[in-house]
């Protein structure tokens, strides 16, 4: 069963800093208040999206073509899965969105934001909504860089961008915080560097705090 209009959600954060956790927590809870989920992530979320983000990970390439690639995968996520969602009024809960690509290609790679944002236009338009389609709050998991490679330390066989120096992933951390400070409406920081049970209660709180729970 599905309540009124579509939630769009998003999670944020560098890796090591507990999206995923707390992204399964919340969907768990639009479930039990009887909302459908749409549990995804990006890039990826399609199948087209999810070789893209095979190549966006894995294959050696420039900030450029790096970031076509992720605004190719999100055009194909957005109409093929987030926008039908919406449209049904389910919750919508995605593993990165748009604010990564800033973050991580724009802050990490240092490339211009403002091609960046000219990509987001384009991308991001969709017919019906005014504007561009954006995730109505972001949730995002501020973590010092240090802490996060401790966390991820022997977890897995690091990615492209999960093996940086954590000089990369301080420029993607304060891309994050200029991201909020140019929209501090829509995001909600969570300290990250504490107790699971304390960063879950802020996360449900934010949430509750749109009259969504």
């Amino acid at each position: 069963m599905s309540r009124g209009r579509g939630v769009f959600i998003s999670f944020e954060g560098i890796d090591g800093a507990g999206k995923s956790t707390h992204i399964e927590s919340l969907a768990a809870a639009f479930r039990a208040s009887g909302r459908a989920v749409v549990l995804t992530r990006e890039p990826g979320g399609t199948s087209l999206a999810e070789k893209l983000r095979t190549l966006a990970l894995n294959e050696p390439m420039d900030a450029l073509t790096e970031a076509l690639v992720m605004f190719a995968a999100r055009r194909d996520h957005l109409m093929q899965v987030i926008e039908p969602a919406l449209a049904r009024g389910d919750a919508v809960l995605c593993d990165r969105f748009t604010d990564a690509t800033f973050a991580y290609q724009g802050g990490g790679r240092g490339f211009d934001a403002k091609v960046l944002a000219v990509l987001e236009s384009w991308v991001q338009g969709v017919p019906g909504v005014e504007g561009l389609r954006q995730p109505e709050l972001t949730i995002w998991f501020d973590l010092s860089p240090a802490v996060a490679a401790q966390r991820l330390a022997g977890a897995r066989v690091p990615d492209k961008f999960e093996s940086q120096p954590v000089e990369f992933f301080a420029r993607v951390a304060a891309a994050y915080a200029q991201r909020l400070q140019a929209d501090p409406k829509r995001f909600a920081r969570i300290d990250a560097d504490r107790p699971r049970e304390l960063v879950w209660t802020d996360v449900l709180a934010a949430v509750r705090a749109k009259g969504w729970l």
